[in-house]
């Protein structure tokens, strides 16, 4: 009991609140239902969000009792966005670009193509308003949205072909979700979305032709090495993909401060910690994929990148014509990229550029 005060306490401490935890009995503790897109024990990104419902709880010394269920317990993974809005559960853990046929300025809060880094975007839903305009956007749906995990910068997929010029992108069939989904079909490939525990299926069967994941350690659980020979390194699409805890809002409304609080803080601290596990396995992973199953690692040329980047304009244009509610997101994103990106550049990409050179971990 005493250790979890002391956790409870350390956690509200990150949030700037400080407020005393209230006794708890079984009577007046609240139940939190919390459904994820994910199935259960997923490496990485199923594993996560458990942690992140057994942390609320712990944190909160009992005060919000969560129930987890993965994907497909209660509700599809893709059911998720609607079993919470409609009150039927309190709580979803997921990728809020999974939503965009809700609205399209969905995808700002977890990747956009040639968008923010996993630094920069925490920084803006933070410090640069993009949690306000999440709260706005969430509104129209009855769903309040806080980070609760980031994978950094994914891979650029995994694909049985080569891709040595945008043509080769020619009715390709591949699984990659989001607004990422879109700049390839603007390339001519036919992209579908599909839940994760659907993928491998669909690629050993030739129902698709490539898919992206997430990035070496979680893609190597996935085994899509049986089925498709090359792996690309760094893609357009998730340059740093955040997760969501997305909420009923009339639910989150109805907490004290301190339930609040305890929420904010172990999604605080669940989106630094899958960043950072991301970051120590990756690297481990990568290099198992090649020692143990041949894969072969490739990267995109600049005419690819190129194309990419020019689609990815298109998309996001078109996104920012959907609303007045999408143009104010769009822009207020893009303006922060252009802030905080300009800067990075002189200083901790310039940095890493010179090291890496420097150590010889560069090509």
């Amino acid at each position: 009991m005493e250790r979890r005060k002391f956790l409870a306490g350390a956690a509200l401490a990150g949030t700037g609140t400080v407020l005393a935890a209230p006794m708890v009995n079984a009577q007046n503790a609240k139940t939190m239902t919390i459904v994820s897109t994910w199935p259960r024990d997923f490496p990485g990104l199923g594993l996560s969000a458990q942690r992140l419902a057994a942390r609320i709880t712990e944190v909160s010394n009992g005060a919000i009792q969560t129930e987890y269920f993965a994907a497909g317990e209660r509700v599809g993974a893709f059911d998720s966005f609607d079993e919470v809005a409609s009150g039927n559960s309190q709580a979803y853990i997921g990728a809020d670009y999974y939503w965009v046929g809700k609205h399209p300025a969905y995808a700002y809060f977890t990747a956009v193509p040639f968008g923010m880094t996993t630094a920069e975007q925490n920084a803006w839903v933070k410090f640069g308003g993009g949690q306000e305009l999440w709260d706005q956007l969430g509104a129209e749906f009855g769903v309040k949205g806080l980070l609760a995990g980031n994978t950094g910068t994914q891979a650029g997929g995994w694909f049985n072909k080569e891709i040595n010029s945008p043509d080769d992108l020619q009715g390709l069939k591949m699984r990659i979700p989001g607004l990422g989904g879109n700049v390839m079909s603007k390339l001519g490939a036919s992209t579908v979305s599909l839940p994760g525990g659907q993928i491998y299926e669909n690629l050993v069967s030739g129902a698709i032709e490539a898919t992206e994941w997430v990035g070496p350690y979680n893609d190597y659980f996935m085994k899509f090495y049986e089925a498709a020979k090359y792996y690309y390194t760094a893609g357009m699409h998730e340059p740093g993909s955040a997760l969501a805890l997305g909420m009923n809002a009339d639910w989150w409304g109805g907490l004290s401060d301190y339930e609040k609080a305890v929420i904010t803080a172990a999604c605080m601290e669940e989106n630094a910690a899958q960043y950072e596990e991301t970051v120590a396995l990756n690297g481990v992973y990568l290099q198992r994929l090649i020692d143990e199953h041949g894969v072969e690692i490739k990267s995109f040329n600049d005419d690819v990148w190129d194309a990419f980047g020019e689609a990815s304009e298109e998309v996001t244009e078109e996104v920012r014509e959907h609303s007045e509610m999408a143009a104010t997101i769009n822009d207020s994103y893009q303006d922060f990229i252009r802030s905080a990106g300009g800067m990075m550049a002189q200083f901790e990409v310039a940095f890493v550029n010179q090291r890496n050179r420097y150590l010889g971990l560069t090509d």
